[in-house]
């Protein structure tokens, strides 16, 4: 039978009719791949059977593009397999890698055999980044092979070399007849020079190398062959071997030849000395390595220049970069500016990366314009990021010159799709001497003041400056250094009283976390929270300072000697505690653990962190409340909320900001402070809120405050955070 109950085909039928797909579309990538790479190799296959050696190829890409988990490793084995093909022209590569970047995906999608081709998003985006580092793979094997085949075909010439300067000798001293033998058969090029230089003969290979034996005509001498590229001290090597100081040298040398044309010889020159040891002849042995130089200098600008925009790229930045700071001169100087562009992912994000690689291409264009000298190199070492280098006794003043070259560059427009997009960059610019610095130092100076640009509002550049890098080198170490700080126990707290207005009493107290830093000593909140928010450490935090301040409170409660109400602990709550899914039950656990009623925590969470929030983002607090936890809203007024906000939020508390009360601490009291918060305090008790006050720090103020109808307050009159046993002990006295 051929179908199923229902009338459709058999399973095992339309899995091999897919796998037949599949290999056809495998033949039909390996038909263009021979199209676009065998023009242009040495092989002296037919195209189909050029074509045929493919199809195992394409096969093996085929399925190591879908492969899971992805593997490179078969493209790597293709590249060498390609140059066992005879694909080694320097044309080859590009052709190959092209052929695979226009046609591996759309032939050979990835997935079962069974599968249909990737037509959704993510799948194509999938495939292309697949494909791209299969290409780089393929590539590295393609290089690997061609430079193992060229070793071994140094190696092969070393071995003549040797065999022809041996036999040479002797064929000179034993047998002409013999010698002229192996001169004629020589596969490489064979020559015999005077002392002078004077061309004695050469073989014909030598003769097909340079052209025909016209080039070599009677009185030709080697001296004559001098090109701008031949390696530096050549020439007097040269002279070493004529003179006997030297038996022999190899050297890659360029030479012109009759036409115009420059050939690339590997040239073995050995010193013939006659039986008595003087020196008599000069043998040159030579091998035609223009293809294989050719090759090398397409694949080496490849290595050192971006893809996309043709600049130069990190590699060859950090290659020019190091010469200079190794420079001899003391007097050397050099300059780096390091731009990245403003808002670039919002580009990509909303128009697509084909667009924003159109926009990068605009801008590298621009930026290359604004290199003045040879003295200034522009290259692209990242997405939107770009390095410039300037050397020379004025790089000082040069690279703050460029910096402003290139922000002026894009000020103007960039059209892209029909879209006219405005380009802002943010620019860090530093400068020294040759031997200052270490290139991870020029760097991370330039990187440090490119984002100090960023921070004052983009779109100018920044000099660098030692004391803002130590401050964000300072920044980092601390960053750095909280997790094990956490884990080593070197955070403590310490309580600030919260005291009820009407009496003088201690009601509770906010608690307060402190770094006992090894190097840095104690640090407050406001050196280490930031960090901890901006690494999300501040969860794990967060959670210990609320067990530390929950089992205090505990500790009070126990205390016989409290003969007042039941004592309040303050824990702060930070945005990212506020949005974190466990907020609630952490919570509930700790007081369970420790064994608190909830009615003894107040969570304090700042005015900012609540305006504008959803009904989504205020239902753990509204949960937390319900369980008889209070909220306290801190930092009131500091933010722009509307007042009437305030009945939708489940808060219990305000704490009124300082700065409302900073104009009641010395007589005569400010009489518009002193409306803002009695208003605010009518408004507070009107909604059956409670107001605690911050920063008190005189006998006026907390008098004062009193006789406005606030509830509690916290300060430096009453006392400055300590200890949890010096709760009691009141200062009551104006702070200086």
């Amino acid at each position: 039978m051929t179908s199923g109950p229902g009338g459709g085909r058999r399973p095992r039928e339309s899995t091999v009719e897919s796998a037949a797909a599949a290999d056809a579309r495998v033949r039909r990538f390996a038909e263009v791949w021979s199209r676009a790479v065998h023009p242009v190799t040495a092989t002296t296959l037919t195209r189909a059977e050029f074509e045929a050696c493919l199809v195992p190829l394409a096969r093996r890409l085929s399925a190591a593009l879908g492969s899971e988990p992805f593997d490179t490793g078969p493209a790597y084995e293709v590249g060498a397999a390609l140059v066992g093909a005879q694909c080694t022209e320097p044309e080859a590569l590009p052709a190959i890698l092209g052929a695979i970047d226009s046609h591996l995906v759309e032939h050979c999608p990835p997935g079962e055999p069974t599968a249909e081709p990737m037509t959704g998003p993510m799948a194509q985006d999938e495939a292309r980044a697949r494909c791209t580092r299969l290409q780089h793979a393929l590539a590295a094997g393609f290089v690997r092979e061609l430079r193992k085949r060229e070793r071994d075909q140094h190696e092969a010439i070393a071995r003549a070399a040797e065999a022809a300067r041996t036999e040479a000798e002797r064929a000179l001293h034993a047998s002409e007849a013999r010698f002229q033998a192996v001169f004629e058969g020589a596969v490489v090029g064979v020559g015999i020079c005077g002392l002078d230089g004077e061309i004695l003969v050469v073989n014909d290979a030598m003769a097909r190398m340079f052209g025909g034996m016209d080039f070599f005509r009677p009185g030709r001498n080697v001296n004559e062959f001098v090109h701008p590229d031949d390696a530096p001290g050549v020439h007097e090597t040269y002279r070493e071997l004529v003179t006997g100081r030297r038996d022999h040298f190899r050297v890659e040398k360029p030479h012109y030849r009759d036409d115009g044309s420059v050939l690339w010889t590997n040239l073995t020159v050995t010193l013939l000395r006659d039986s008595t040891g003087a020196p008599q002849y000069q043998l040159t042995l030579a091998e035609d390595i223009t293809e294989h130089r050719l090759l090398r200098e397409r694949l080496r600008y490849e290595a050192t220049h971006d893809e996309l925009t043709g600049l130069p790229n990190r590699t060859l930045f950090l290659e020019r970069l190091d010469k200079v700071l190794a420079g001899e001169a003391d007097d050397e100087r050099f300059g780096v500016c390091y731009l990245d562009l403003d808002g670039f992912k919002s580009v990509n994000d909303s128009l697509g990366h084909i667009a924003g690689d159109r926009l990068i291409k605009a801008v590298a264009e621009r930026l290359q314009d604004c290199a003045a000298s040879p003295d200034e190199l522009i290259a692209r070492v990242g997405g939107d990021e770009f390095l410039a280098l300037v050397t020379g006794p004025t790089a000082q003043q040069d690279s703050t010159a460029l910096a402003g070259r290139m922000l002026a560059a894009l000020e103007a427009p960039v059209r892209v799709d029909g879209r006219e997009l405005l380009v802002r960059a943010s620019i860090g610019v530093v400068d020294g001497l040759a031997g200052e610095l270490s290139r991870a130092e020029v760097l991370r100076s330039a990187d440090i003041t490119m984002y100090r640009a960023k921070a004052a509002g983009g779109n100018r550049y920044e000099l660098a400056d030692a004391d803002s890098n130590a401050r964000v080198i300072a920044r980092h170490s601390l960053t750095n250094g909280l997790p094990a700080a956490l884990e080593r126990g070197e955070f403590f707290i310490e309580y600030q009283p919260l005291v009820r207005l009407a009496d003088g009493t201690v009601r509770g107290a906010e608690a307060l976390v402190r770094w006992l830093h090894p190097k840095h000593g104690v640090l407050g909140p406001d050196q280490f929270i930031p960090l901890a928010e901006d690494t999300g450490l501040i969860v794990p935090l967060g959670r210990w300072v609320l067990e530390q301040a929950a089992r205090q409170a505990r500790d009070w409660r126990d205390d016989a000697s409290e003969d007042g109400g039941q004592l309040r602990v303050n824990v702060n709550l930070s945005p990212c505690q506020l949005s974190h899914p466990s907020l609630v039950s952490d919570t509930v656990a700790v007081l369970e653990d420790v064994g608190l009623c909830p009615s003894a925590l107040c969570l304090e969470v700042t005015e900012n962190d609540l305006i504008g929030v959803d009904e989504d983002a205020l239902r753990p607090l509204r949960q937390l409340a319900d369980l008889g936890v209070d909220i306290a809203l801190d930092d009131f007024g500091t933010g722009y909320s509307n007042l009437s906000y305030l009945r939708r939020l489940p808060v219990s508390t305000l704490k009124l900001d300082r700065s409302f009360t900073r104009g009641m601490q010395r007589a005569p009291i400010d009489p518009v402070d002193v409306k803002i918060v009695e208003g605010i305090v009518s408004l507070a008790h009107t909604l059956d809120l409670a107001v605690t006050v911050e920063g008190v720090e005189t006998a006026v103020q907390a008098e004062c405050l009193r006789g406005l109808g606030c509830d509690t307050a916290q300060g430096w009159y009453y006392a400055r955070p300590g200890p949890p046993e010096r709760l009691h002990t009141l200062a009551l006295a104006d702070a200086s």
